[in-house]
């Protein structure tokens, strides 16, 4: 499972996101989204390989997030 903490929450409302493969925790309302937008993209394309989150190896799954995070 990816785990997605937000830091930069000065709003004071409580953000959270579950789905079977993430969970997104805190953060601004941009921050938030930026980081779901992430995971989403993420598991998406790891399907499109044909891969899961645990047949990947961690070098990739990197260069996944890193590629969707910009």
């Amino acid at each position: 499972m990816l785990l997605g903490i937000g830091l930069d929450n000065k709003d004071g409302h409580k953000r959270l996101t579950r789905a079977d493969a993430f969970v997104i925790a805190g953060g601004s309302e941009e921050t938030h989204d930026r980081l779901t937008e992430t995971a989403l993209k993420t598991v998406e394309d790891l399907g499109n390989r044909g891969k899961t989150l645990e047949s990947v190896e961690p070098d990739e799954l990197r260069d996944i997030i890193d590629k969707h995070a910009s």
